[in-house]
């Protein structure tokens, strides 16, 4: 599942995306219109910036910018920012591998082969999805539910 972390740190990159040739925007503001908790959102945008993903103003007029293009913002590195690992179980973890404890033999155990197939799969939609394309999948309905 999402974290509520990985997913306002999305919230957020979206509207900087959407907002890309304007002023820095505060964080009071990204708040309220994506409905984040201030203080949560002000870490977010931190370990962003320190990523190197935002620009941070301080003063009159200051907030937080893209300092990439949306379109070479993928998700798969934020999530990675947020969250840690994309894999579901650590043996299966790309970035992070660590042996399981409980695990006897990794290369015949089937869990660990079927989440490295779940890993994999998630790792090329997250690789292939930019905010850019987010931004552009918000202007058309869902409708197939």
């Amino acid at each position: 599942m999402l974290s509520k972390k990985t997913k306002y740190a999305i919230k957020a990159l979206v509207v900087l995306g959407k907002n890309i040739n304007e002023p820095p925007m505060q964080i009071a503001r990204i708040a309220e219109e994506e409905h984040i908790p201030k203080k949560f959102l002000e870490q977010i945008l931190l370990d962003l910036r320190n990523a190197g993903y935002l620009y941070s103003k301080k003063g009159a007029g200051g907030g937080y910018s893209l300092n990439k293009n949306p379109a070479d913002i993928y998700l798969v590195d934020i999530l990675r920012i947020t969250d840690g690992p994309i894999a579901m179980v650590p043996c299966a973890s790309l970035k992070f591998y660590h042996k399981c404890d409980e695990c006897h033999d990794e290369v015949t155990c089937g869990i660990r082969k079927v989440f490295i197939d779940v890993r994999d799969a998630t790792l090329k939609v997250l690789s292939e999805t930019s905010i850019a394309q987010i931004i552009e999948k918000e202007k058309t309905p869902l409708l197939d539910l």
